[in-house]
């Protein structure tokens, strides 16, 4: 919305200017009067308030109208260029470039020495595509006003639209001698001549820019670059040593150089040039940080040179203690080498320089779980949930926590916090189903448990996780046990080597009576490469003893019983030398 008291007053110094005008013309008090002299006059210039009306059509938008009236008043008053100058603006606003251009031409002419129409003329031909139409335009501009530098660097661009090279170096060595020798000219002449292949050119450019500002180094990297591209690599490396003489402190030399004995195969020269450019407290972190990141390719890092790579992450850290990006980066390599403790401990203390940055504190909590340390994981997911109230994540990795600690009511609570916030990634919410269904199950709470697994296969439905421990659960009460078969057989065919799969499916087989299917499948578990758990040993004694082999039984139970893990019949089991249900 435009305010009202602006528009007043442009309109008020625009009737300045009507007023202006009328006071220049005899009889402008006394509409009628005129003689047809004064007339013809009046026609020439034209009428300022006619002008008016319709430029305010068009800056309140009614860009039609005034296109309508700017014809009008072209049409009666066609002698004055400025209703030329107005219409073209319009057209052009409105992407009829052609009919802009006639226009405009046609104010020049009525108006030969007015710099701004040719100044807008020669845009429209720039955008029109009609660069030489253009470049007449700012040879006469330059020709009028040598002293303007605007017009020779506009000139420039339009003769590198129009790839008329050697005219565009022209014009940049007319810049040159009137404010001398500059960088940005320098450059931009350096180039052309490579885009012309004329290296010597090119070169003698950048030695320019060497002798005319002999103390800045930067102009001797360029030179040098130029020397690698042409395959000259002694008298780059000439001029790196010079670089390094002349400013030992320079962020980017090592960085350089580093480069340089890559690209020639010397990786050890490399390595060194990367620890002292890494070690260079003037070389800001963002630029190590990204040369750390593409100087490696992934193969190379966690391959033959993660060593390396962890290394200059910690002279990151050494040489910017107080700067997180450091820790961060040496943290992500140190999960890449499986390295996790090492890795918890320096993302730990890049949240302690900077909290802000969530996906650090999660990554920090899917370390616990990983690392099994719920106490760190207690501690740090609170403070993930306060800093981060919206962030379902933490929740979750709470939950674990509270569940592994036992503590089921408080994981129930963040569980369905974590709920509350996930509204579209159906994968993370069958996920939390499934923690809820684990917890209602340690709470005893059978018919909340079943709820939360169906819940949880509404969202994902080859959930194997899901699957077997809803199977098991079932087995266990003696419930639905061809449901319980169906999900456990579903699971134990998606992961047949799982050792928890394998016993699942046994024990419905022993619920349904199909002991030899038990033993065949609880056997399987048994072979567990940590080791079979008192669970599966116990329920393979149980199926021994069904099958008749009491003595074998008693063996398992007994081995069940040493291991720990087993049920709460299982002492009576051993004792009274007989299952007991």
């Amino acid at each position: 919305m435009y305010s009202k008291k602006i528009v007043s007053l442009f309109f008020a110094l625009l009737l300045l200017i009507v007023s202006g005008v009328t006071a220049g013309v005899p009889g402008g008090d006394q509409p009628g009067k005129t003689d047809r002299n004064d007339k013809k006059k009046t026609e020439k210039q034209g009428n300022a308030a006619a002008l008016i009306d319709a430029k305010r059509l068009a800056i309140t938008g009614k860009e039609s109208e005034a296109e309508e009236q700017f014809r009008k008043y072209i049409e009666k008053y066609p002698g004055d260029p400025n209703g030329h100058f107005e219409l073209a603006r319009l057209l052009a606003d409105k992407k009829n470039v052609q009919e802009a251009i006639t226009q405009i031409e046609d104010a020049i002419t009525l108006n030969p020495g007015n710099s701004w129409y040719k100044l807008f003329a020669a845009d429209l031909y720039q955008f029109a595509g009609k660069y030489n139409d253009a470049i007449k335009i700012y040879e006469r501009l330059i020709a009028d006003e040598p002293d303007n530098l605007d017009h020779y660097y506009q000139l420039a661009n339009l003769y590198l639209s129009a790839e008329k090279y050697n005219d565009a170096i022209r014009v940049y060595n007319q810049i040159e001698t009137k404010i001398g020798v500059t960088e940005e000219i320098s450059i931009q002449k350096q180039k052309i001549f490579l885009l012309q292949k004329d290296y010597n050119e090119a070169e003698d450019e950048v030695r320019s820019l060497i002798k005319t500002f002999p103390g800045e180094t930067k102009y001797m990297a360029i030179l040098a670059e130029l020397y690698m591209a042409l395959n000259k690599q002694d008298k780059a490396f000439e001029l790196y040593q010079q670089i390094l003489a002349t400013d030992p402190d320079d962020p980017y030399i090592h960085m350089t150089l580093a480069d340089f004995y890559r690209k020639q195969g010397n990786k050890e020269k490399a390595f060194e040039e990367l620890k002292l450019g890494f070690a260079n407290p003037s070389l800001d972190i963002d630029t190590k940080v990204a040369i750390l990141l593409s100087f490696y390719n992934i193969n190379q890092v966690f391959d033959e040179l993660k060593d390396e790579a962890e290394t200059l992450a910690g002279i990151l850290i050494s040489t910017h203690p107080n700067n997180p990006k450091g820790y961060s980066i040496a943290g992500d390599l140190f999960v890449q080498d499986q390295k996790y403790k090492e890795a918890r401990e320096v993302f730990d203390k890049a949240v302690e320089l900077d909290s802000s940055k969530y996906l650090i504190w999660e990554e920090i909590l899917r370390l616990d779980v990983m690392l099994e340390d719920y106490d760190h994981l207690l501690k740090y997911g609170k403070t993930a949930t306060e800093l981060f109230p919206e962030q379902p994540g933490a929740y979750i990795m709470n939950g674990i926590a509270m569940f592994q600690k036992k503590d089921f009511t408080q994981a129930l609570d963040q569980f369905n916090r974590a709920l509350t916030l996930l509204v579209s990634d159906n994968d993370i919410i069958a996920q939390v189903y499934m923690h809820l269904g684990d917890t209602y199950h340690a709470l005893n709470n059978p018919e909340e448990s079943d709820k939360a697994y169906e819940k949880s296969l509404q969202y994902k439905s080859d959930n194997v996780y899901v699957l077997n421990n809803y199977a098991y659960y079932l087995s266990v009460r003696n419930k639905e046990l061809d449901k319980a078969e169906r999900m456990a057989k579903k699971a134990v065919t998606a992961e047949p080597e799982n050792p928890s799969f394998q016993d699942t499916y046994g024990w419905i087989m022993f619920k349904l009576g199909k002991y030899n299917e038990a033993k065949e499948w609880i056997g399987k578990a048994l072979n567990d490469p940590e080791g079979p758990s008192g669970e599966v040993l116990e329920h393979y004694g149980d199926t021994l003893y069904k099958l008749g082999d009491e003595a074998g039984a008693m063996e398992y139970w007994l081995k069940a019983r040493t291991k720990g893990g087993g049920s709460s019949l299982l002492d009576k089991k051993v004792e009274q030398k007989k299952w007991i249900d």
